[in-house]
């Protein structure tokens, strides 16, 4: 019997290397990649039964990424994958063609279930995922961006958009050294530990408001986005 065609893209070379070893047995992988332009890369050269799909990557996120894969290999199943366990961002992964959404805190028989269920042609969603969400916009990536400031928001903004603090500084008018101290201020609002982990965040934030230097898409100016 044909075992079912995987794909796994997550830049996170551990936990994609590690999910690859935990459903090696019962599923072919067929390739593990660490952005979106390598997924499609791959998709290219094979396409595959389902991926799994990280919802945030440096240079795509997986919702970025997400419907030029299901335009491009229809055939394809996809499986959000993320650490948010939010009903927005579930609606908003189905909207833009998400077959599926489990969080990084599920189990492997839960993954299990979620491939064996879209390849069915049903649609999964993690019961960890509440079933009701009063939050909109970027409020459901996460609680604090209700406290940041509008010059913080625009450079959380431009950071997603892979500005050095420099090139931020010289779009808005600010030292390099002021730029520094807002991201600083922004790990601290937002409970991030590391650059790399604020990076990650910007990039996911910037899949739904895209950077502008004159504040135009701030998520003050914009409100809803659904």
């Amino acid at each position: 019997m044909t075992r079912c065609s995987l794909a796994i893209a997550d830049d996170h070379e551990l936990v994609a290397r590690g999910l690859a070893n935990l459903l090696a047995p019962f599923y072919e992988i067929v390739g593990v990649v660490h952005s979106g332009r390598e997924l499609l890369e791959l998709l290219g050269k094979a396409p595959v039964d389902c991926v799994l799909l990280d919802l945030s990557m440096p240079d795509q996120s997986g919702l970025e990424v997400l419907p030029e894969v299901k335009q491009r290999f229809p055939g394809s199943k996809v499986i959000m994958v993320t650490m948010h366990a939010d009903r927005w961002l579930v609606q908003e992964s189905l909207r833009r063609g998400a077959d599926g959404y489990i969080t990084k805190d599920d189990g492997i028989a839960q993954v299990r279930e979620a491939i064996d269920a879209v390849l069915s042609g049903k649609h999964f969603v993690s019961a960890r995922v509440p079933k009701h969400t009063d939050r909109t916009s970027l409020q459901a990536l996460h609680p604090s961006m209700a406290s940041l400031t509008p010059q913080q928001e625009k450079i959380l903004l431009l950071l997603g958009e892979g500005l050095s603090s420099a090139a931020m500084g010289k779009a808005i008018g600010l030292t390099e050294a002021t730029v520094a101290f807002h991201r600083a201020n922004l790990r601290r609002k937002l409970g991030i530990d590391s650059e790399l982990g604020l990076h990650r965040f910007a990039v996911l934030v910037r899949t739904f408001l895209p950077a502008s230097p004159d504040g135009a898409g701030s998520p003050r100016s914009k409100g809803r986005l659904s």
